[in-house]
């Protein structure tokens, strides 16, 4: 488990950054925390760090959204306006989630029973003015690119 404090929208950024490094060969992320946490924030900065030089936008109202980067395939979920899990199988959930490919997904418990388990939980919560932030492993990829971030953070 990592757990950091983060103060403001750079260092969570870079933060995301930093974590690129140990997801260059996929994985799935779940994003956990309340609406304005920095969940974008985050993922907008590990983006960056696979090479990602537009912009990155906040999925909220189209569910997904791509990005084809240095060596991964990217997409970015937002399932906030999930009614029910079974919407997610109508447009295909599972085809994003093969080997290879980098699933990022905030609100994944609106896709209980539908999505794939983690190899990674990210927890953000409010910590004095800024931000709390646990990395959590749930698989063995997990348990590794923790040990790859914890490496990166150390230099």
């Amino acid at each position: 488990m990592i757990e950091r404090e983060i103060f403001g929208e750079e260092a969570m950024e870079l933060f995301g950054e930093q974590l690129a490094t140990s997801l260059k060969s996929g994985g799935v992320v779940y994003l956990d925390g309340n609406l304005g946490m920095g969940k974008t924030t985050l993922v907008r900065g590990l983006l960056r760090g696979l090479g990602n030089k537009g912009p990155v936008k906040s999925p909220t109202y189209t569910i997904v959204e791509p990005y084809e980067l240095d060596g991964v395939e990217a997409f970015h979920f937002d399932l906030y306006r999930i009614n029910d899990a079974e919407e997610l199988e109508y447009m295909g959930i599972r085809d994003y989630f093969r080997d290879g490919t980098l699933c990022l997904v905030e609100w994944a418990e609106m896709g209980k029973g539908v999505l794939p388990e983690p190899d990674l939980i990210v927890h953000l919560d409010l910590v004095r003015s800024g931000r709390s932030v646990s990395i959590e492993p749930k698989t063995l990829y997990g348990e590794s690119a923790v040990q790859e971030i914890l490496q990166q953070l150390a230099n």
